[in-house]
């Protein structure tokens, strides 16, 4: 089978070529050498030990001496200015950890008291632990001078952003106390909380410090600048006294209460409407590495509102997943493939599409259950299976949805991950718009050297549908990085085959063959207000088996990171598109460019993001240049101003200028984001967050007040309102309480 290539034949990869590429990951991740780490020594206790951010207890005035902090930024070469203690105790049913950590005065950085905080721009600390030594997943739990806390779950190595996960939620206990030239966090974290191998006496382990005074971001075990500083490859070791015990019974019931009123104002007939809902989940540690998740009637509308974007793509957007039932372990099922050739994709599950209007409308999920976590130190298994409610009034069957996925670790960080996924139609098989089945069956070898050099992929999926299809029912991938410390070098390349169909997945293209190179480099001034710099050039191209090349991308572009902590980036972009479809660039329902036409457009964008530990802090994002047969003009970023430790003021905004020619659009795109933050106390928070944009004709008001009055039970007030941006008409209304309380058995 053949490739047309803007008149160029390439053949497929076959079997043989796939293998050979397999090989050449497996090569390249053995010639890795295992770098020195430090180690911790975790003493085995008796001792009460009380929380307060005061080492008074003979446990920790005689535990082993700590390992110093090494520097990050803006130098990972040298030792800090200021240094960073830590001390680990365990008994047999908690893990405790004392952290000192000194500082060049008492002017610390809090933006609130709001739990989940970001880590950039304030001062805290995070403690990663790698409980099956395999340098790919971790537990992380972190504190700042004020005892707030936040945890989070890191996946894939935490080789990219996208792989630290702040929702995730559970149970633990930690004080801080602020002393004279330094302050004190004392944490205990249950070992029911953790996942990890009976019998155990080793961890891999890190830390990294933020210190807004000394302007400096430190780890205890050094971390290349290079890499991200949540990057598990250079982890060092916990050393146990003794081994650990089995957690005990650790099950959960989080039951939940909740009602409400709605009215939808655009349907003249309706009236405002009660509702109400109960359910819950459970956790329950089948294994100390392994947990069963069950739901019954979830119910989650006390999520946050995904954040609006002006959407001048000719493709679906990504939104990221918020809700709680789905993050843990959640890179097993979601992992496999690239960002957008994702055969699983959780957000499809209790969504789906009104096929007479293209509407997103809700499908009750009935109930689920989720096996997932680790069997030893090599395998991970993930099962899931949810079923969803028939909806009559909107045409909508009864969906079962069931995800399997096995990972093998081999050599020191890679793995091998085989996923199916399946989609069944329970009450409507013979329906001409939802099909009986869609299945998808998925091999991915995921390459990462020890000490993170290479990285990279290679993966093969296929769907399976009820009509024969013509054979392309298919997509394959190969990506491979090499990163040093003065340049990176990736190279990329997918295929989307017509008929490959994920309907449980993020594939919002299909039908294309794309090349995606990339090279980098990096220096590193001495002194001056360039703390890191350095070019780059990417190119991706898209071809078609009927069109050639359809799309073609080249950035040449500079980035920099300053000795203030700010950020700045700018680039040269040049687009070539063939519209295989007829399309409207100004996303608002205009008159369209002709299908196969085609465009070749050049742009200049700039970023700026300024110091976040001052108390106003900004982004700025100026475009400006052609756009298809026209031009376009767009100032977009952010402004943000902290009161703290009670909380901040935020402006999002996005403002694009489209100069199109007649009979073409001209218009004006806006798209303004307040957004108020308010912490009380460290229990008792609202969030206010408004959005306007005239792009989809709507103004959104979404204000969620929150009292945590037990650790990880809440109750919620929720109040959404959306109105017409041109009358302020009222499109629908709701107010909703919700109740939740964690009960361990």
């Amino acid at each position: 089978m053949h490739f047309l290539l803007n008149g160029l034949n390439i053949q497929f990869l076959t079997l043989q070529k796939i293998s050979l590429l397999l090989l050449l990951g497996i090569t390249l991740n053995t010639l890795q050498a295992q770098d020195s780490h430090p180690s911790i020594q975790v003493k085995y206790t008796s001792e009460t030990i009380v929380l307060d951010g005061e080492l008074n207890e003979t446990t920790w005035k005689t535990a082993p001496p700590p390992n110093d902090f090494w520097g990050y930024f803006p130098s990972d070469t040298l030792p800090p200015q200021k240094q960073t203690e830590i001390l680990m105790a365990f008994d047999d049913t908690h893990l405790y950890v004392a952290i000192k950590c000194y500082a060049a005065g008492d002017n610390y950085v809090v933006p609130s008291l709001k739990r989940d905080y970001r880590a950039g721009g304030n001062d805290n600390i995070s403690l990663m632990f790698d409980t099956f030594n395999d340098r790919t997943n971790a537990f992380l739990f972190g504190m700042n001078p004020l005892g707030v806390r936040r945890e989070a779950l890191i996946s894939n190595g935490g080789m990219e952003l996208s792989d630290f996960q702040t929702s995730w939620d559970n149970k633990w206990k930690g004080e801080s106390k602020i002393h004279d030239g330094f302050w004190v966090s004392e944490m205990a974290i249950p070992f029911s909380t953790l996942r990890y191998k009976e019998g155990t006496t080793k961890w891999t382990f890190n830390s990294y410090r933020f210190d807004t005074q000394s302007n400096e971001n430190t780890v205890w075990s050094a971390i290349p600048r290079n890499q991200w500083i949540f990057n598990l490859a250079f982890n060092g070791d916990m050393i146990f006294e003794k081994p650990l015990k089995k957690a005990g019974g650790n099950i959960a019931l989080i039951p939940y209460a909740s009602g409400g009123i709605t009215r939808d104002f655009e349907d003249a007939n309706a009236q405002t409407q009660a509702t109400y809902g109960i359910g819950g989940d459970a956790k329950i540690a089948v294994t100390s590495g392994l947990n069963l998740d069950l739901t019954v009637n979830p119910d989650f509308s006390q999520v946050e509102v995904d954040r609006q974007v002006t959407n001048l793509d000719r493709f679906e957007i990504f939104f990221p997943e918020r809700r709680q039932f789905f993050l843990e372990n959640a890179d097993l099922f979601s992992s496999f493939g690239i960002s957008r050739i994702n055969p699983f994709f959780s957000r499809r599950i209790g969504v789906a599409v009104d096929t007479s209007s293209d509407a997103t409308i809700q499908n009750t999920i009935l109930g689920g259950a989720r096996l997932s976590g680790k069997i030893n130190r090599n395998w991970r298994v993930g099962l899931l299976n949810m079923q969803t409610a028939a909806d009559m009034e909107n045409d909508l069957p009864s969906f079962n949805y069931t995800v399997a996925a096995v990972q093998r670790k081999v050599f020191s960080r890679s793995n091998i991950g085989l996923i199916f996924v399946n989609k069944e139609n329970f009450t409507n098989t013979n329906s001409e718009t939802y099909d009986p089945f869609n299945r998808i069956f998925g091999l991915d070898y995921n390459i990462a050297s020890s000490n993170n050099a290479w990285t990279g992929k290679v993966f093969y999926h296929q769907s399976l549908s009820p009509e024969q299809k013509e054979g392309n029912e298919f997509a394959h991938g190969f990506e491979l990085n090499y990163k040093e410390r003065l340049y990176s070098i990736e190279y990329n390349h997918q295929y989307v085959g017509e008929d490959f169909e994920a309907q449980v997945g993020f594939v919002p293209r299909s039908n294309y063959f794309r090349i995606n190179p990339e090279a980098r480099l990096y220096f590193y001034p001495n002194n001056g207000f360039l703390n890191q710099h350095g070019p780059g050039l990417e190119v991706a191209t898209f071809w078609s088996p009927e069109n050639g090349r359809t799309d073609q991308r080249i950035e040449l572009y500079w980035d920099a990171s300053l000795a203030g902590s700010g950020r700045m980036r700018v680039w040269l972009q040049n687009d070539y598109t063939l519209l295989t479809d007829p399309f409207d660039p100004s996303g608002t329902d205009s008159a369209e460019l002709p299908a196969l036409s085609d465009y070749n457009y050049t742009s200049f964008r700039a970023r700026y993001n300024s110091d976040r530990r001052k108390k106003f802090s900004y982004r700025l994002e100026p475009l400006v240049g052609q756009y298809f047969n026209g031009h376009r003009y767009a100032l977009s970023g952010s402004f943000n101003y902290r009161f703290q430790p009670y909380g901040s003021v935020a402006l999002n905004y996005s403002y694009n200028y489209i100069d199109l020619p007649e009979p073409y659009a001209q218009t004006s795109l806006f798209l303004v984001g307040p957004r108020i933050d308010i912490t009380f106390t460290k229990k008792i928070f609202l969030t206010t967050f408004i959005q306007y944009n005239n792009q989809i004709d709507n103004i959104n008001i979404n204000a969620r007040f929150q009292w945590r009055f037990a650790p990880v039970s809440d109750f919620f007030l929720v109040y959404t309102d959306n109105y017409y941006s041109t009358d302020l008409k009222v499109k629908n209304r709701a107010i909703i309480a919700k109740f939740t309380y964690w009960l361990n058995l």
